[in-house]
């Protein structure tokens, strides 16, 4: 009796040893910052931020050849990307100097991450002033592509690097008053 018991135990042990998964490892698209922020996020309003379905879910999803898609079931993003876009972009524009209230409006069209490539954004944008003379809104589009490492933790680098990139570029289009400004 005491030996069949030590054998299911040993059996039961071995096969949730089997079962055992990888730790899952959590990312964030607003970068470790240095120093305190200075500035105040309350001239801009995000009105909405929308993504590609393929990509709306709390894994990271990345490109394999020319049509196939990975869901990483190990590596997530801290918040739903669209709550990680919207961090870090009221983290970049935080200590943007604007002069002026304004919403912003963001209709990412990609967001391709290929280890060892690139990582890219393709969204469309708009701002809109608020309050006192109203000017009319400005609709922007803007592709943004940073080569990224290997590792998935390059490769959230590389969209932080986009992320940062758009945020001066939206910061530039309210500054400016012009209309769209050009990625460099």
């Amino acid at each position: 009796m005491a030996f069949s018991l030590k054998i299911t135990l040993v059996t039961a042990l071995l096969l949730l040893t089997a079962c055992r998964s990888d730790p899952i490892q959590f990312h964030t698209l607003t970068p470790a910052q240095l120093g305190g922020a200075s500035g105040s996020a309350a001239e801009i309003q995000i009105e909405s931020i929308t993504v590609p379905p393929q990509v709306d879910r709390p894994q990271i999803v990345i490109r394999q050849g020319n049509s196939g898609l990975a869901i990483l079931e190990t590596e997530w993003w801290a918040a739903t990307l669209v709550d990680e876009l919207r961090s870090a972009l009221v983290d970049q524009l935080v200590n943007s100097n604007l002069q002026r209230r304004v919403s912003l409006r963001l209709d990412v069209q990609r967001f391709d991450s290929i280890p060892g490539q690139y990582a890219l954004i393709d969204v469309k944008w708009r701002l809109r002033s608020l309050g006192a003379g109203d000017t009319a809104p400005i609709t922007c589009r803007s592709t943004l592509q940073t080569p990224s490492g290997a590792s998935i933790d390059d490769l959230v680098v590389a969209h932080q690097n986009n992320v940062k990139r758009l945020a001066a570029l939206i910061s530039q289009a309210i500054g400016s008053q012009k209309g769209c400004p050009s990625a460099s």
